[in-house]
């Protein structure tokens, strides 16, 4: 997902704010709903919902206002209420940022985790990586 980073992202030192990150990584994280179900209100209509449980990252480069950077998403982890994204966050070909975000499936109802129907597990099987490149 490609973005720029806006002036109002950035703080005192001219850097993106380390918060934005995460909101950069959860951007990219409805990009990969949208190629995968059509838009958020349809992976709602599955009755599931995902919330972040945990959140890990990793800073090689600052960012600055007007950076152009592609935000990537990798799904490395599909598990039977849960599924892990590695993130990586790049200006040109340099590394600036790693993500790893922990999702769990939840009723919508009730927020206690769930595990998704077949047909919702079979959109995310094709993206895992295979044994050789795990």
């Amino acid at each position: 997902m490609p973005l720029r980073v806006r002036y109002h992202e950035c703080d005192g030192q001219g850097v993106v704010f380390n918060a934005h990150y995460l909101a950069y990584v959860d951007m990219a994280a409805f990009e990969v709903e949208k190629a995968l179900f059509g838009s958020h209100r349809d992976f709602l209509a599955t009755g599931l919902d995902l919330v972040v449980a945990e959140s890990n990252l990793r800073y090689h480069a600052p960012c600055r206002f007007d950076d152009e950077l592609v935000v990537s998403a990798f799904l490395t982890h599909l598990g039977s209420t849960s599924l892990i994204f590695d993130h990586e966050i790049r200006r040109g070909a340099l590394l600036t940022t790693e993500a790893r975000v922990r999702y769990v499936f939840v009723d919508q109802k009730t927020f206690r985790p769930r595990q998704p129907p077949d047909e919702v597990r079979d959109r995310y099987l094709p993206f895992l990586p295979t044994p050789e490149h795990a």
